[in-house]
């Protein structure tokens, strides 16, 4: 059901779950965003939406000849994907442990720590086939990149690229073995482009705060100025920002591989392709028809047919949903539950003992390393699926069985 608010130039059409309203915070970044002079005909809101940096997690915006780098934001082309297998709760019968260890010691986790080493075993060395991915997929792009804007590159050209190519990453970013509603097991991860898109995002965000500077733009939000189409930065930032969607597409495919074969080695049976494979972005600008630019923060295409994922939290079901292609939504769904506690309100609101008490079940760490990614800070999973019946159908609910965590 859409809840029509009236704001700024353009409406803004919001799918709100029942029991959970809009934070204040959030609404106020809609109604900033609303306000701009180069927002198309409104902006949608999905049922998972919650306070962003810069924009707010959760929105559809159209942009007339012109992007908002806020709007995409640093987590560029961070998205999910999912393969349906041949195995079966049987076949992981007693291995969930195997499986976490067997996840946990294959992929790295996190990034390089304060001793300079990751959350796996060793440090991160680059298998053949990963150096090759970047080679034949992104390398020759992103030299180009740099030969505009060096500083993408990091301080002296030392910020991560293809070293974290295959890399998990942090915060809400996962691995997880799931079964569905019979019994059969699927793969899912979340991850994106890692360190480079995040510098790219932060510095064409200084770009375009400088461009509302030099051109007084007068903005609501400092972070919501944009780049013009036409311009130099605007195709050099279209070009960066396409590029860092490839990165999380390659990211992604590439740990696939890797979870497929930790999952073989720790069980003993060898997974062959159910036919069944999603892999979608969630922070990303599509390029539509009359020079209108679509910026997903936090949403997933949902056009007629098309399938999505939509996660719960660590202890929650996960859906794989097929899309109605609603034009009132252009074509999106959330992208998960979204956060009703902030991360430090997590932490300080959640025990130990209550977040454990919700993964039982759940092969994970389940301490308080984890508190910010716990069920209870997220919305009700039921509900938010409940207020996008419009948006997207079911096509199979997942359970987490084991969850490896950022």
């Amino acid at each position: 059901m859409i809840e029509l608010i009236e704001q700024g130039k353009v409406p803004i059409k919001l799918w709100e779950p029942e029991g959970f309203p809009t934070e204040h915070g959030a609404l106020n970044q809609l109604r900033n965003v609303a306000s701009l002079p180069i927002i198309g005909s409104h902006i949608a809101v999905m049922p998972d939406v919650h306070w962003g940096m810069g924009a707010t997690v959760g929105s559809v915006i159209p942009t007339k000849h012109a992007i908002i780098p806020a709007a995409v934001g640093v987590d560029i082309g961070c998205g999910m994907m999912a393969i349906k297998t041949n195995l079966t709760m049987m076949d992981i019968e007693g291995k969930t442990r195997a499986i976490f260890d067997a996840l946990e010691n294959s992929i790295p986790i996190g990034g390089p720590g304060a001793k300079g080493s990751w959350h796996s075993q060793g440090w991160w060395t680059q298998p053949k086939e990963i150096i090759s991915a970047w080679e034949r997929n992104l390398a020759h792009e992103y030299t180009c990149i740099l030969a505009q804007h060096p500083m993408i590159g990091g301080q002296k050209g030392q910020g991560y690229s293809f070293e974290q190519l295959g890399t998990l990453g942090t915060g809400n970013h996962f691995i997880e073995v799931c079964h569905d509603t019979i019994g059969i097991i699927w793969l899912m991860l979340h991850s994106g482009s890692r360190g480079v898109g995040n510098r790219i995002g932060v510095y064409f965000i200084n770009k375009a705060r400088e461009e509302a500077l030099r051109l007084n733009r007068h903005l609501p939000d400092k972070d919501l100025g944009w780049l013009d189409n036409g311009t130099m930065l605007f195709e050099d930032y279209r070009r960066a920002v396409m590029w860092a969607q490839r990165f999380a597409r390659v990211n992604r495919d590439e740990m696939m591989f890797r979870v497929m074969s930790a999952v073989e080695h720790a069980t003993g049976r060898k997974i062959q392709d159910a036919g069944v494979a999603v892999n979608c972005h969630h922070n990303y600008v599509e390029e539509r028809e009359n020079g209108i630019y679509l910026t997903r923060k936090g949403a997933v295409s949902a056009r007629e047919g098309e399938l999505g994922i939509i996660p719960g939290s660590m202890g929650a079901k996960s859906f794989i949903v097929r899309g109605k292609g609603n034009p009132e939504s252009f074509e999106s769904c959330s992208h998960g539950a979204g956060r009703r506690l902030s991360r430090g309100a997590a932490k300080r609101s959640i025990s130990v003992e209550d977040h454990a008490a919700a993964l039982v079940g759940v092969e994970c760490r389940n301490d308080a390393s984890t508190l910010d990614e716990a069920v209870g800070a997220y919305k009700d999973i039921d509900a938010v699926m409940a207020a996008q019946s419009d948006l997207v159908e079911i096509v199979a609910t997942l359970k987490q069985v084991v969850c490896v965590k950022g």
